[in-house]
């Protein structure tokens, strides 16, 4: 049962909370976890930007993945929002968790 985490880096608090909500009330993901912020450095439309962002951490299955980010691209106010997905191998019982509280694709 493959399971995997989906990274995807916030603007605000706000934004992250109402990710995790929605993905959570959806059944998209079994849960969330919003680290402190992080200070992040990019280029955009060829200007180097500095801004705080909010890390927020997903877990789903892996079959979800699609699903989950068509919803966080619905919800994010970037008009290209960081998702990162990384497969995780976990202990048997925390899988079969992830899968009881997800629904099917």
């Amino acid at each position: 049962m493959p399971i995997i985490d989906i990274l995807v880096n916030c603007p605000t608090v706000e934004t992250a909370d109402t990710i995790s909500a929605a993905l959570i009330a959806q059944r998209l993901v079994a849960c969330s976890n919003r680290y402190p912020p992080i200070q992040s450095a990019y280029t955009w439309q060829g200007k180097l930007e500095q801004d705080e962002e909010h890390p927020l951490l997903l877990k789903t299955r892996a079959d979800l993945a699609q699903q989950v980010e068509d919803a966080i691209r619905a919800l994010h106010p970037y008009e290209v929002p960081p998702i990162l997905r990384t497969a995780v191998e976990a202990n048997a019982d925390y899988e079969a968790w992830v899968y009881d509280v997800t629904r099917d694709p």
